[in-house]
């Protein structure tokens, strides 16, 4: 006689496939949060990371801003004692200027040019004299041109007396002073030997 299996077994079957399926899905779910969990706590510690790293660099970037600041400041300052220290020198080089300027305008006047008035406005003088000739007037002219303090010699005019009794011509003359520094420093610069000078 046949056996016949009268237990529900296609049910019994279907509840084990069922429950694998479920452990399958439990076991996905499970592994899919630890991965995401795990990824999200890697990620978290690089941002914290990152984020130390960039306040400590602000810090490093506002104390560098500080001290340019500080260092903008302090080249101010010496901007400012630099230009006090040439005015300073400035005044020191020219007050004797006055001095030397009528001791060199005693050298370029020959003989026979006398002058009777003396004006200065800044670095322009004015000459106001005599002269017995026009020749002296070159000569004080060609002077001026060689003086290491005085340049730019020029006749305003020159005008021959009225009266026949009186030799001398009255004149005026512009000549401008040379800075200090170009004066010294042509000074210090050694001369070009003569031409033809013994070697």
């Amino acid at each position: 006689m046949a056996y016949l299996n009268l237990l529900p077994w296609r049910d019994a079957q279907k509840k084990q496939q069922q429950a694998r399926f479920m452990t399958t899905i439990t076991a996905a779910c499970v592994s899919s949060f630890l991965l995401v969990f795990g990824v999200s706590a890697v990620y978290s510690s690089m941002i914290e990371g990152q984020d130390g790293r960039n306040n400590y660099l602000q810090g490093e970037i506002a104390i560098l801003d500080q001290r340019i600041t500080e260092i903008k400041q302090l080249d101010e300052k010496k901007k400012n004692l630099q230009k006090r220290m040439e005015l300073i020198a400035q005044l020191q080089s020219s007050r004797n200027l006055g001095t030397q300027i009528m001791d060199e305008i005693a050298k370029v006047t020959p003989a026979g040019v006398y002058l009777t008035n003396l004006e200065k406005k800044g670095p322009s003088l004015l000459l106001v004299g005599k002269s017995e000739s026009n020749n002296r007037l070159s000569n004080m002219i060609r002077s001026v041109e060689t003086s290491e303090l005085l340049s730019n010699p020029l006749l305003e005019f020159i005008e021959a007396a009225k009266d026949e009794t009186q030799l001398l011509s009255d004149f005026k003359m512009h000549l401008m002073v040379k800075s200090y520094d170009t004066v010294h420093g042509a000074s210090n610069q050694p001369k070009p030997a003569a031409a033809g000078g013994t070697k």
